[in-house]
């Protein structure tokens, strides 16, 4: 007689594994199991128990199975295949009966099968990690980020954990046609599948995507294979910055021979920079957008190999107002866009009481990769040390000298140290207009991060009122 095991949901997988322990241990052959699944957008409901009318429960006595066959039976019920519990528990009866080592017989059919739909969720998610693209969306003054993604297996429940890791200050949707994700901010939401008719056409940061992408485009190291391996052309309708593949691949040959060129040009100058304010460096190439393609590729300290990727800055060319940073954080990190986490937000909102609008300033920082420490899965923020300041002030006047701003904001003892180009006591400096060589001004504050750190409510408020002050300060010398 057959028996009946109705799951609650397509990645049940509490309840598949509840169903085969009862099944294996009650003596339930994998041919006698009819594996299917109930209400698929009820990822809560609850476990059907159709098995219990045939006299299937849990039985007495030890089972235990590896926690290899635990973990890869996790992956595989993620994968779009309706045969998937069948062959999990067809694996874990002959684990339950004794052949301990059946993972290991790399020749048996189920075993490749199994190991096969392991590495492709795999593969899945590495895509979902990479490709999913946010929109801006503003409803009655919320403003939230929108994303859809098109995945080929049941992945969206087991990837919601690391999008609330690398976005937590964001409010955030994911849409698939399998499943949507809600991130309030606080609360993760699971709800029904979406149409990609739902996410709207207009998107402010697809401007930004195809910028990106094309600045960090590296044409003496195109491999067009290799491309369409890691980049899929069944993603691309998704990716803004996919328009631009065409182009780049058509204009490559041109683009490496002026990158040669320019590589030749940038060995005159010299990595170390001379104390004191310095003079801004010739540029090698026209405007911000050539200074940032050139700095994708800047190999002065160590700090690129452990970082998702550099960090430029972003704003007007013509801004009166330049904003320097210590360096990017965790979040500026994976989104290569500075000041956009909680010290950034914090800054947007002392600047709006202050009367500056962000939109106006060029922001940046001063060491243009995070500098991190690894704690488990985290990436503790490491203060930058001399030697990586200086190799990035480079930039910084190039910036600079792009940018011709009128006063350059200095938050902390870092951006200091870059422009200035010597050691700042920041409450000595602190609130006060200070002479450059170009005929500009500086001006020094603390970092919106110090704020964050404070260890009670009342010093943070105090603090805050402080830091507006002295952001007036630099609206009065700009106006």
């Amino acid at each position: 007689m057959s028996v009946a095991a109705v799951l609650a949901h397509e990645v049940d997988f509490a309840g598949w594994r509840a169903a085969a322990r009862r099944f294996a241990q009650s003596g339930v052959s994998p041919n006698d199991v009819i594996w299917s699944v109930g209400c698929a957008n009820d990822l809560f409901a609850e476990h059907a128990e159709a098995d219990a009318a045939l006299g299937v429960g849990e039985q007495a006595g030890s089972f235990t199975v590896s926690r290899r066959l635990l973990a890869l039976a996790e992956t595989v019920v993620q994968a779009r295949d309706p045969e998937r519990f069948a062959l999990l528990y067809g694996l874990v009866w002959r684990a339950h009966r004794g052949d301990r080592t059946v993972l290991e017989d790399l020749a048996d059919p189920a075993v490749q099968r199994v190991r096969r739909l392991a590495q492709s969720v795999q593969r899945d998610t590495h895509k979902m990690r990479a490709f999913v693209r946010f929109r801006v969306v503003t409803d009655q003054d919320v403003t939230r980020h929108v994303a859809w993604f098109e995945p080929d297996h049941y992945i969206v429940e087991a990837n919601a954990a690391f999008f609330v890791r690398r976005f937590a200050t964001m409010v955030w949707s994911i849409l698939t046609p399998y499943r949507s994700v809600h991130w309030t901010g606080q609360a993760l939401r699971f709800a029904a599948g979406a149409e990609r008719a739902d996410i709207p056409d207009d998107d402010a940061l697809e401007a930004y995507w195809r910028t990106y992408y094309s600045s960090i485009f590296n044409p003496a190291r195109l491999k067009i294979t290799a491309m369409r391996s890691e980049m899929p052309q069944k993603y691309w309708r998704n990716l803004p910055e996919a328009a631009l593949i065409p182009d780049l691949i058509r204009n490559a040959g041109a683009r490496t021979d002026r990158m040669v060129e320019a590589t030749t040009l940038s060995s005159n100058y010299p990595t170390e920079q001379p104390a004191g304010p310095s003079p801004a460096p010739a540029a090698l190439a026209t405007g911000l957008a050539g200074i940032a393609q050139q700095a994708q590729a800047c190999r002065r300290c160590h700090l690129w190999e452990p970082a998702t990727q550099l960090v430029f800055g972003e704003g007007p060319a013509d801004a009166a107002l330049m904003i320097v940073g210590e360096q990017p954080g965790d979040q500026e990190d994976l989104a290569g866009r500075p000041f956009i986490g909680p010290a950034g937000q914090l800054l947007n909102r002392a600047l709006s009481e202050a009367g500056i609008d962000r939109s106006k300033a060029y922001v940046t920082n001063a060491v243009k990769h995070f500098k991190f420490e690894p704690r488990g899965k985290r990436r503790i923020h490491a203060k930058p040390d001399t030697t990586e300041i200086t190799a990035c002030k480079f930039w910084i006047d190039q910036e600079r000298a792009a940018v011709t701003p009128r006063l350059t904001l200095l938050l902390g003892a870092t951006a200091a140290r870059a422009v200035l180009g010597r050691t700042v006591t920041i409450t000595r400096e602190r609130g006060r207009p200070i002479a450059l060589g170009d005929g500009s001004q500086a001006f020094v504050s603390v970092h919106p991060s110090y704020l964050l750190r404070l260890p009670d409510e009342d010093a943070k408020q105090r603090e805050f009122a402080a830091f507006v002050t002295d952001l007036r300060s630099v609206r009065a010398l700009i106006d």
